[in-house]
């Protein structure tokens, strides 16, 4: 990674900070006090060492300073804390603010932009990655105040008393951040590497995971397992590359912070063995003085080595940045352009699309050219072959894809139309339910949460919900687990009919909504699908032909294009692509 590229990721690490400054700020003073409270208590220790061994003053008329030495002891341990939870305050709210991002930039892109990448991937971008930029907030960026704040306090302590013992330490200072950047160099690259194979590793687990009874059904299950065990042992290696920078980079602060402190220390031995005459302004070396330099001087070189040991995260944080960046750098973000417009309220939608062609994020045509006009109240299906352009389609309707030509709701172009505003007239039920609310109440009301007890009932009643709800624990209060676990894939496609029918649409959209499901399961869903069908425009995409007999018209589509339309009866006497379709389904039944 070039400096360019590191001073641009550091700037938009600083940016995301400008927003919790006072979180920063705070920590910063907290630490300038424990500072001043270091300097206090070595004063305290050396005038108490000072007095009990060369001026032999009796304990009992030193017990203020003791009590005064308890004190600053106790205050910077309750500061330590205090600073602390300051400092992990402000790392959480930078973090959720980068999480909120990526969260509003992922529902931006949409389904068809993520699905370029596995859901490992995405997982280890929102959580570890993000969590990896703590440290740089809540304990890097105070500190590199306090390295330089600190330091300069313990010299305006030192320099008065002796400043042959403040030119020490002011000339060996600047070799620890010379030190610390130089190994430090590499380290941001070594994070990069790392993140990414942490991405990849997790990806690949999650495929395989899940992929599990088909590996075993071709007895691949101990070859993929072997292969995972390799990229694990990859990824252990790019860990402790990592780590051995850190512990390098701690090595190297350690030896020029003691070999700064035993210069100090042979200097005060010599001069009070008379060797040394000179660093205390003619007064002599007091045993007072030599004490507080000594103490002071490991507290002088601490915030160096903490900002070197912070270093690490730093580094950590820059090469998390860096696909976090890209990522949210990857679409331009058209919901604040000129331009973006409101559809305006109204009850039905005119779709129209001229010469219309349906791009993928990475630029390839997968559907098109299409031309058609779908009226208010009008109910298409869909069919074709795997691959034919049907769910790219329902994917551009929902606002997922880019494309190219005219696409027009009511007259204006969808690409103008916000995407909340087009939105909120659209219903969408796929093959997948997804119930992602703690309980069965909560899911169903999840696409209009104001919605009254009467219509709550009224569509559980339409989506047969109502059928298994009496055998469940706590009705619809009965949390339905993780990926709605306690309840059959049917059950909860119902449910997901449920939350579509209580949120009035103009556009009813259904990916293969019977895919997964049982006979018993199929015939229920289709009943309140074909009931919803008739308050409002649908397009049914399905490869079940006995679902759509009834519907206003169909549209065969083969290799991106509509190639036949017509109603069930007529397509079905007719040769084409559908009767070959019908021949090919009662053929596997």
């Amino acid at each position: 990674m070039n400096k360019t590229r590191q001073r641009e990721l550091t700037g938009w690490l600083k940016l995301q900070g400008s927003l919790a400054q006072r979180w920063l700020r705070l920590s910063t003073l907290l630490g300038l006090i424990s500072g001043l409270l270091i300097i206090g208590q070595a004063w305290l220790l050396a005038t108490l060492l000072h007095a009990l061994i060369i001026d032999n003053v009796p304990k009992a008329t030193l017990s203020h300073y003791f009590i005064l030495l308890i004190v600053t002891v106790a205050l910077r341990a309750v500061l330590m804390w205090i600073r602390e939870r300051v400092g992990f305050m402000y790392g959480a709210a930078i973090r959720q603010r980068i999480r909120r991002q990526v969260l509003d930039k992922l529902e931006q892109l949409g389904p068809a932009w993520i699905q370029g990448k596995p859901a490992g991937s995405w997982a280890t971008m929102i959580l570890e990655q993000i969590e990896d930029m703590q440290e740089f907030y809540s304990r890097y960026q105070p500190q590199m105040m306090l390295a330089v704040i600190i330091p300069l306090l313990i010299l305006v302590a030192v320099f008065p008393i002796n400043w042959a013992a403040g030119i020490i330490l002011f000339t060996t200072a600047p070799l620890i951040p010379l030190f610390m950047a130089l190994v430090g160099m590499g380290a941001a690259d070594a994070n990069r590497r790392n993140f990414i194979a942490l991405a990849r590793l997790s990806g690949n687990f999650l495929d395989r995971l899940r992929g599990m009874d088909t590996l075993r059904l071709f007895h691949r299950a101990d070859a993929e397992a072997e292969q995972i065990r390799h990229a694990s042992d990859d990824f252990r290696s790019r860990t402790m590359d990592v780590l051995k920078l850190a512990f390098l980079s701690s090595a190297v602060l350690e030896f020029f912070a003691s070999v700064s402190i035993a210069v100090a220390a042979v200097y005060f031995g010599f001069s009070y063995l008379g060797e040394l005459n000179f660093g205390s302004y003619g007064i002599g070396v007091t045993l007072f003085a030599g004490f507080l330099v000594l103490i002071l001087a490991p507290e002088f070189f601490q915030p160096l080595r903490d900002l070197g040991t912070y270093y690490h995260a730093k580094a950590q944080a820059i090469g998390a940045a860096e696909s976090l960046l890209t990522f949210l750098d990857a679409e331009p973000d058209r919901s604040n352009e000129e331009g973006q417009q409101s559809l305006p309220d109204c009850n039905s939608v005119t779709i129209q699309a001229t010469d219309l062609q349906v791009i993928s994020p990475g630029g390839k045509v997968l559907a098109g050219p299409l031309s058609f006009t779908l009226n208010p109240g009008q109910r298409i299906a869909i069919v074709g072959h795997s691959g034919a352009g049907k769910s790219s389609l329902l994917n551009l309707l929902l606002g997922f894809m880019p494309y190219q030509g005219s696409l027009t709701i009511n007259g204006i172009e969808l690409n103008s139309l916000q995407p909340a505003s087009w939105r909120s007239h659209l219903s969408w039920i796929g093959q997948n339910p997804q119930l992602p609310e703690l309980t069965l109440r909560s899911n169903i009301l999840l696409s209009n949460p104001n919605a009254n007890e009467a219509d709550l009932q009224q569509a559980i009643k339409r989506a047969y919900v109502d059928e298994f709800l009496s055998h469940l624990p706590d009705g619809l209060e009965t949390e339905v687990g993780d990926h709605a676990a306690r309840l059959s894939v049917g059950q909860a496609q119902r449910v997901a009919v449920a939350r579509a029918l209580l949120s009035p649409c103009n556009l009813l959209l259904l990916d293969e909504p019977t895919a997964s499901l049982d006979a018993n399961s199929e015939r229920l869903v289709m009943s309140a699908l074909t009931e919803a069908a008739t308050r409002q425009t649908t397009i049914l995409v399905t490869h079940r032909l006995e679902d759509i007999d009834g519907y206003d018209q169909i549209w065969v589509m083969d290799k991106g294009q509509i190639v036949q339309q017509g109603n069930f009866a007529t397509l079905s006497q007719s040769a084409g692509p559908f009767a070959e379709l019908l021949s090919n389904r009662s053929a596997e039944i």
